[in-house]
């Protein structure tokens, strides 16, 4: 059964709540925190792409620094991402076109704002899924592996991506879907996903993918953006949301979480997961005003929404 993890309180009155689950994980990786269904399997979304990253890696892609970053992130399409991805595609002696990830508008309202000035489009490489892509695109150029269907489940690449999320959550995934950027989408439970998250930290093999992550989260989010000042907030931890309500992150010393709300909703998923790991006995305390969303009216605070107590149905 499904809990209430989160409410949205409007001038004193209940307005909505969130249901879901939440796994969390000791640094011995005991499960000692868990919420709602944390053994059901969920779509693992954009939290999958720093486990995608290190399959890229261990592929031979040659990604460091903010190039290792950005194909572990879901970055906001500012200028400063589009020169990253497209280093990585020159390296590989690739332009934008051979992206297959589908063609938006970037998520930074600036950005946006600033092509439209412009008169230029929706393209590709603004795609908040284009670092990932470019990186799988290189992995693929480092080993002489297909370069036009590097999206198919079959294709070596994937084969490697889908190893690499066993190893790390330490079951096999499934049922295996199609992300909304077209790439393979592995499934697992709640409670091995928050396996994978405390490998980030822990395994000497997806250490680098999680140093790059740490030393250059504004390539992860972007400017302003939640998954960006976690990290920034405190020093040590990765973190990564995904669509569909999808949120997982670790410590330093090893806690662990992974967060699923039921219906969609990504709003409280960065203070449903700063709850847990300070459950978890995580000093969380620099952090604290992500785990705090205002709720407005007529542009001034007239609420917020609130994580709620353990146990509530």
């Amino acid at each position: 059964m499904y809990e209430v993890l989160a409410e949205v309180v409007r001038n004193d009155f209940v307005e909505s709540r969130h249901y879901g689950s939440v796994a969390g994980l000791a640094p011995d990786g005991t499960l000692a925190y868990a919420r709602g269904v944390p053994s059901e399997t969920v779509l693992p979304r954009s939290t999958t792409k720093p486990f995608q990253a290190l399959a890229c890696l261990k592929a031979g892609a040659p990604l460091e620094g903010e190039r290792l970053a950005i194909a572990a992130g879901s970055h906001t399409g500012e200028d400063f991402h589009v020169k990253a991805v497209e280093g990585i595609l020159s390296d590989a002696g690739l332009g934008a076109d051979a992206l297959q990830c589908p063609p938006t508008w970037p998520e930074d309202e600036p950005a946006k704002a600033a092509l439209i000035r412009a008169g230029e489009g929706e393209s590709r490489i603004r795609m908040n899924c284009s670092g990932k892509h470019a990186a799988m695109l290189a992995a693929c150029a480092a080993n002489g592996w297909p370069l036009d269907t590097y999206l198919s489940t079959t294709h070596p690449l994937q084969l490697m991506v889908r190893q690499v999320m066993a190893g790390c959550a330490s079951e096999e995934p499934s049922p295996v879907a199609v992300d909304g950027c077209g790439a393979p989408l592995f499934g697992l439970t709640l409670t091995g996903l928050a396996r994978a998250a405390r490998s980030l930290v822990l395994s000497e093999d997806a250490r680098p993918v999680a140093d790059a992550m740490r030393a250059h989260p504004e390539y992860v989010g972007g400017t302003g953006h939640a998954n960006t000042e976690f990290m920034r907030a405190l020093p040590g931890s990765v973190d990564k949301g995904g669509a569909e309500g999808v949120f997982i992150a670790a410590t330093a010393a090893g806690h662990a979480v992974a967060v699923k709300v039921i219906d969609g909703s990504p709003r409280a998923t960065t203070a449903i997961a700063l709850r847990a790991l300070a459950a978890l006995g995580a000093d969380t305390t620099p952090a604290r005003p992500l785990g705090t969303v205002p709720v407005l009216g007529g542009g001034r605070p007239v609420g917020e929404i609130r994580t709620t107590p353990e146990g509530r149905p």
